[in-house]
């Protein structure tokens, strides 16, 4: 069976950091691209960060541009999210999808989703 598990949400305090992490099972996530998407209260769900299966130049919404850093540990098959320098408006519930080889800027193009983790921004 195909799953993607997000882990490493919680509370941070503005300017914190947190490292979220997508692991696989049923798959190898090399042959994926790995997107990072967000939703928060009241508001569509958004990408934020996605990486090819080859590893190339990942691609960041402008907003999280210099704070946030997505990478992939193949023997681990586990896609990260580093998450630096923390804002209020970073808090929604993360998820991460998988679609094969290259990122997409549509989310119905990613054919595999986990059910997402918390993060909660506050002072």
């Amino acid at each position: 069976q195909l799953q993607l598990v997000e882990s490493g949400g919680g509370l941070v305090q503005p300017g914190g950091s947190l490292r979220l992490s997508c692991a696989a099972s049923g798959f190898p996530l090399g042959d994926y691209a790995i997107g990072w998407f967000r939703q928060a209260p009241g508001k569509e769900r958004e990408g934020v960060s996605c990486i090819s299966s080859s590893g190339g130049r990942p691609n960041y919404v402008d907003s999280v541009k210099g704070r946030f850093t997505i990478s992939r540990d193949a023997a681990k098959n586990t896609v990260y999210l580093q998450m630096n320098s923390l804002k209020f408006e970073d808090t929604a519930v993360y998820y991460c999808a998988a679609r094969r080889y290259g990122c997409s800027g549509s989310q119905v193009a990613y054919d595999y989703w986990g059910r997402g983790t918390q993060v909660t921004v506050s002072s």
